[in-house]
């Protein structure tokens, strides 16, 4: 039996606490939260757990052997340090990091201390995002040409980062895993409209290997909630809707391509194709949990887990690059002059 504590008992924290109750062989033996209230409130989500507002209480205990880091996102770096240094595992929430130097030395210290650190993108763990990736990685979807999606809502507002921070790493993570690159340069622009010091609106282009190209738009301020991943094929088009439960995945056999077939000028045309709308049937899970199942069958087996500290940092690397892009008035930025 491997125990667990979660640090930080907040809306995103107490699901946590509530799927790391599902989770074999997994006990849950510590909640901490400097806050009273949201103490209470993981307490009743998990009555055996040992509750306390004292993180270093938490590190120092012998039967706790992973923390889950939920906290505000400035502390993260903070806590996750303390904590391998403490020779605890690691899950730590998105980002991992707010620079590129803190994400560089915690993964230093992770591979130094042998333990497992991984970051929770949890996106990457979907059923629906997993069903994507191998429908367009099929030689009948055809050539990627781009992707884009949308994740808009009319608030959370967040205080302790911006909506690039807090929504593009849904997307940025999907689009690694699909692709399974970085982007190699990015452009943005954005608005701080609520005159809070950080933008909550944001459009981001982002260029991949071999001329894929992304976007993505985030926002607290859109009166619609969207959770939208568009790839674009060749031969087909993909569409991933978070929000549609009945249809999570669509696969439409359309796409526009060259055709290479023509011997002069004057025969030079494109082929479009306009076909059938298939939706697969995906089965329902939990994204939250299947990712804590893998971190803590990382723990047993010790090995990298699928959004590992390589996958982190190089998030932290993408969303710096838009940060800097967005202080120059959109000029575009390449990931290896970012910090």
């Amino acid at each position: 039996m491997i125990g667990a504590a979660v640090v930080g008992c907040g809306r995103w924290g107490t699901n946590y606490v509530r799927a790391l109750g599902q989770v074999p062989g997994i006990e849950l033996r510590a909640c901490c939260d400097p806050l009273e209230s949201r103490l209470a409130g993981a307490g009743r989500l998990a009555p055996s757990a040992r509750l306390t507002p004292s993180y270093e209480a938490l590190l120092a205990a012998g039967d706790i052997a992973a923390i889950v880091v939920a906290s505000p996102a400035t502390l993260h770096f903070q806590q996750a340090f303390a904590a391998l240094q403490a020779g605890k595992h690691v899950l730590v929430e998105k980002p991992l990091t707010l620079s590129v130097a803190e994400a560089d030395a915690l993964v230093e210290l992770a591979r130094r201390q042998g333990l497992v650190l991984m970051v929770g993108h949890t996106m990457v763990y979907n059923e629906g995002v997993r069903c994507l990736r191998e429908a367009i990685r099929s030689p009948e979807f055809g050539t990627i040409y781009y992707l884009h999606s949308v994740r808009t809502n009319l608030g959370p507002i967040r205080e302790d980062v911006s909506a690039v921070w807090d929504l593009a790493p849904h997307d940025l993570s999907i689009f690694a895993y699909l692709l399974d690159a970085w982007p190699e340069r990015v452009s943005a622009v954005g608005a701080d409209v609520l005159r809070q010091g950080r933008e909550d609106v944001a459009f981001i282009t982002l260029s991949y290997p071999g001329g894929v190209v992304g976007h993505v738009t985030v926002s607290w301020l859109d009166p619609s909630k969207n959770r939208q991943v568009v790839v674009v094929g060749s031969r087909r088009r993909a569409l991933f809707d978070d929000l549609n439960n009945a249809e999570q995945v669509r696969l439409f056999d359309k796409g526009i391509a060259l055709d290479n077939s023509f011997q002069t000028f004057g025969e030079f045309h494109y082929l479009v194709r306009d076909g059938d709308i298939h939706s697969p049937k995906i089965e329902a899970r939990e994204p939250l949990l299947t990712q804590c199942q893998h971190f803590f069958q990382c723990v047993r087996d010790g090995t990298e887990p699928i959004t590992g500290p390589e996958h982190g940092r190089q998030m932290v690397r993408a969303l710096a690059a838009v940060t800097r892009s967005l202080r120059a008035g959109g000029a575009p930025v390449d990931l290896a002059s970012s910090s």
